[in-house]
Order: C-alpha cells, then structure tokens, then sequence
C-alpha cells in the first residue's frame, strides 16, 4: 500500500500492508493517496471546515473478494491511533477537525464480511501545514505603516521587510489573538524610499 502526500511533499513514503491475520484479506490494499484540501472553506451545517483543517485519504480497492471495507486509524503519537474512522466499501474519505502544526500518524486496515479486521497497514506521518498569513498595510502618521496580520488563532508569524526582494530581514513577529488577526506598526517605514513586506508562520 503506497501513501503519497501531495501539498508541497517532498518525498512521498511507501507503506506496504503486512499479512493479515483474517482469512479472507490477505492481499494488499493497493495504493493510498492523501490530499490536503487545498480549496475555499466549505459549509457544513453552519460550520466553517477550512481547509487546512481537512484531508481526503483515497485508495485503491483490495483485489481480494472478500474484503467488505476499510478502516483508517490516525492519532497525534505514533502507534497511538485515537480515532477510527470506518470508510465502509468506499475506497476514499474525508478526515476533519484536524489541528494545523500537528503532525498525525496515519495506518489503515481491511476487514472481511464477518468484521474480522486485518493487522495495521505501516504508518505513515503527515505534518498539517499553517495556513499563510494574509497581510494587509495602511498609512499612519510620520509615514508609518500600519501591517495588519490575519491567519490561524495562536499562531505565531515573523514579519518581514525588504527593498529589493532579494534581502528579507525580520522586522517583528506577532501572535495572533482570538479574533485571528493583529495590527503591527513599522515605524522604520519612513527611512526608505520603498518597501515591501510579506509574513511567515513560526513552526
């Protein structure tokens, strides 16, 4: 079974399933992709599921008859699954509510028409990257800027200015409050003749 991680992956992993322990779903479950969703915040029943929030784990069908479905098992430790989720005969499903900066670990197995369940395919792990921080600038006073900071709750990010976009340097870092945004003043802004700024995440 083959896990490949596709945002900003660098080197997929590879997990092959061991021998089962049931009759019946002994073969491997194929291929397994895992996406992070990488489009505009959906609603659910009046709840925003963003997407940074949310990843599809999507595999190939056993060849073997007699697989009924499958479970994927994930947790924040590894070896340590603390939520299952049953994908039934489906060969792909969404798992929500997920923490940005945690890293999870992922295994799934098969079961038969009986329930009887398959050893845990190899873990793998998967990081749930921060979203990028939007920034936006207005004029203050004695040419300062003012560099409003929008993003994920708590999260931390290093503000960073340059002249000629090849030099960046950190010219403060803000934590993000409940409201998910915070103002940060460049009073340095009126010593150059041009500058441009961007953010990003502390891990």
């Amino acid at each position: 079974m083959q896990i490949v991680l596709k945002q900003k992956m660098k080197h997929p992993g590879e997990i092959l399933v061991r021998p089962s322990r049931i009759m019946g779903v002994t073969r491997a479950l194929g291929g397994i992709l895992l996406f992070a969703l990488l489009h505009n915040p959906v609603q659910t029943f009046g709840t925003t599921v963003l997407p940074w929030q949310s990843v599809i784990l999507t595999w190939n069908a056993s060849p073997d008859t007699n697989a009924a479905g499958y479970n994927v098992y994930y947790g924040g430790a590894s070896g340590d699954y603390t939520n299952m989720i049953n994908g039934g005969n489906a060969t792909s499903t969404t798992i929500s509510g997920l923490t940005a900066g945690v890293t999870y670990y992922f295994a799934a197995t098969a079961y038969d028409g009986l329930g009887q369940e398959s050893v845990y395919s190899s873990e793998i792990s998967y990081l749930l990257p921060a979203p990028a921080a939007t920034l936006q600038i207005r004029s203050a006073p004695a040419g300062q800027f003012i560099l409003t900071v929008s993003g994920l709750t708590g999260q931390t990010y290093d503000v960073l200015a340059t002249q000629d976009f090849t030099a960046w340097s950190i010219i403060g870092t803000v934590t993000l409050d409940a409201g998910g945004s915070l103002d940060f003043t460049d009073t340095n802004a009126a010593s150059f003749p041009q500058r441009f700024y961007c953010t990003r995440a502390k891990p």
